[in-house]
């Protein structure tokens, strides 16, 4: 197979050509011209950023044959042979499928051998917090104290997962994601030289999909090539990278802003019908809405729009979106973000997201939008009603009292009926219950929680401010709050059961009460076991399924006080 691709052709050669990490080539360059180049080097930073390119030219610039220079001249026999890998002193070692003891103790005993070629052995590890403890800890003290002639360069995506001791042996540069701007300078000299024909739009949204990777632009750009005709276009790197068009965007945002959800809402589905990334349309709406209001505050940093191409339309919504629609659409869509990570259908959470951005529009007026007519009126009524007021002080007169008290404002009725506390069915599973039966719920009660956040968010926020309070062993006896929390935890009760069930060991059934009729039966059945001990079960307690222990009869006073406070309240000292 003679064709490479892309990535691999432009690989980086010289410290030049590593775009976007001047702040590591430059440290790099200096120290290799001063000859103060350390023994160790650690490069972490994201894929496609040019760790083990970094790497392989240090190893070509030290060993140089007119080192010491700032730049390999990949003429040289040691450059070439390094370039080529036909040089065996510069060893690179894959610690995904090298991460054993065996193979780190094999490099610790090789590099006491001077090298045979070039001046330096160069061990460049990549992916090295793939090794295990062991083979770090093997690697430690040659890591420390290496023979003169060798240098270990350690190239990783995820530094956190390398111990410290490791870390504090070696010189760290942190390889930032490439900059938009950058990585298109660089495909744009890449395609003139490869004399391919790209679309500069198509360039943009190559590199905003990249994420800041240079690697992954060159290989999207290389499916592009594959999939266009003579040129490029932006349609085509559409179509490859699964991104919305500027125009769809532009369409659904301008339907939103309208109150227009029948037209925002067929947009999402025609985009799914197609195709399209639900995840990449909602990444694209958030960084054209964020172009959208750089361009309003700054106009004039057009250069710095990442997701959006200037033109008329761009310009013209700009003007129509409010800044505080657009950063609530901004919050709204971050939110639709987070939720379709743990999903399997992204497109409910679009389709609330987009509801919700149309409600913003529709929301209350603002202050400024209120008739400047009728704040003058109502300033008016409130002056004559002040001077009516000083009137009635300086004459001493006291304001009339109404005839009738005001009538209590009757609460407002609910759409749902009332809840009909079950007290036949608590008290049966009060008698059959037992202090084993409410414990092995209690101590269950988180992972069930839990397991029901995962599987029904509404059933697990009805349950959120429940509580346990008795258990028998065929039912849990819940406290609510107040007693529509009893009438929804009835509505999820075939979601919520068959989870208890399972995490109970045994078919189990809810009774939900309200805290208030619980507390007042509890307080009953207490009465009840001081007055027959022998005949009444014991009641579970409040908090920690604790029974209550049989005790004599108490001072009236404090039986009166339990009755008007509660046992909560009171405390009984000697």
């Amino acid at each position: 197979m003679s064709y490479q691709a892309l990535y691999r052709v432009w690989r980086p050669r010289d410290f030049e050509g590593v775009v976007g990490q001047s702040h590591i080539t430059r440290t790099l360059q200096n120290a290799i011209v001063q000859e103060k180049f350390s023994h160790a080097y650690l490069f972490s930073g994201p894929r496609g950023t040019g760790k083990t390119s970094a790497a392989k030219i240090f190893a070509k610039a030290v060993n140089c044959e007119r080192s010491p220079v700032k730049e390999p001249c990949n003429e040289c026999d040691a450059c070439l042979g390094i370039q080529d890998g036909s040089i065996s002193d510069v060893i690179e070692i894959d610690a995904a499928s090298n991460n054993g003891v065996e193979q780190i103790r094999e490099i610790r005993d090789k590099v006491k051998y001077a090298p045979s070629a070039v001046p330096y052995k160069v061990y460049i590890i990549d992916e090295v917090h793939m090794l295990s403890m062991g083979a770090f800890n093997a690697l430690l003290k040659t890591l420390e104290e290496p023979p003169k002639h060798v240098i270990f360069i350690l190239a990783t995506t995820e530094p956190h997962k390398i111990p410290l001791t490791i870390i504090s042996r070696c010189q760290r540069f942190d390889f930032k994601r490439i900059s938009q701007k950058s990585m298109v300078d660089r495909m744009v000299k890449i395609t003139a030289a490869e004399e391919i024909a790209v679309a500069p739009e198509a360039l943009e949204i190559i590199a905003l999909t990249a994420e800041g990777g240079m690697r992954d632009a060159l290989s999207l750009l290389d499916q592009a090539v594959s999939y266009s005709e003579e040129e490029v276009t932006m349609d085509d790197v559409l179509a490859v990278t699964g991104s919305v068009s500027q125009a769809k965007l532009t369409a659904v945002l301008r339907a939103l802003n309208d109150q227009d959800a029948r037209s925002a809402l067929e947009a999402v589905d025609d985009l799914i019908l197609q195709g399209k990334d639900p995840g990449r349309f909602v990444f694209d709406l958030i960084y054209y809405l964020r172009d959208l209001l750089l361009y309003q505050s700054a106009p004039d940093l057009e250069h710095n729009l990442e997701r959006a191409i200037p033109d008329d339309s761009f310009r013209t919504l700009s003007t129509e979106l409010t800044p505080g629609w657009i950063q609530q659409a901004i919050r709204e869509l971050n939110h639709c973000q987070q939720e379709m990570k743990w999903t399997t259908s992204p497109k409910v959470f679009i389709e609330i997201a987009m509801l919700n951005m149309v409600e913003v529009q529709t929301g209350p007026p603002s202050a400024q939008a209120v008739d400047s007519s009728a704040v003058e009126k109502l300033s008016g009524k409130i002056q004559e009603l002040e001077k009516q007021l000083t009137a009635l002080k300086e004459s001493g007169a006291a304001p009339q009292a109404s005839a009738q008290p005001a009538k209590k404002r009757a609460p407002a009725k609910s759409g749902r009926k009332g809840y009909n506390v079950p007290y036949e069915r608590i008290r049966q599973v009060l008698s059959e219950a037992s202090k084993e039966e409410i414990k092995n719920i209690q101590s269950r009660w988180a992972d069930f929680m839990e397991a029901l956040k995962q599987q029904n968010a509404p059933a697990h926020a009805t349950l959120l401010n429940s509580k346990p309070r008795a258990a028998s062993p065929k039912a849990l006896v819940l406290a609510f709050r107040y007693d529509i929390h009893c009438s929804l935890a009835l509505e999820h009760q075939k979601t919520i059961e068959p989870l208890l069930t399972e995490y109970a060991g045994k078919p189990m059934t809810i009774i939900p009460i309200p805290e208030q009729n619980w507390q007042e039966l509890r307080e009953e059945y207490v009465r009840k076991q001081k007055q027959a001990p022998d005949e009444v079960p014991e009641v579970d307690g409040e908090e920690n399924g604790e029974s209550t222990p049989q005790q004599p009869q108490e001072d009236p006073h404090i039986s009166e006080a339990r009755k008007h406070f509660g046992d909560d309240l009171i405390e009984i000292q000697d």
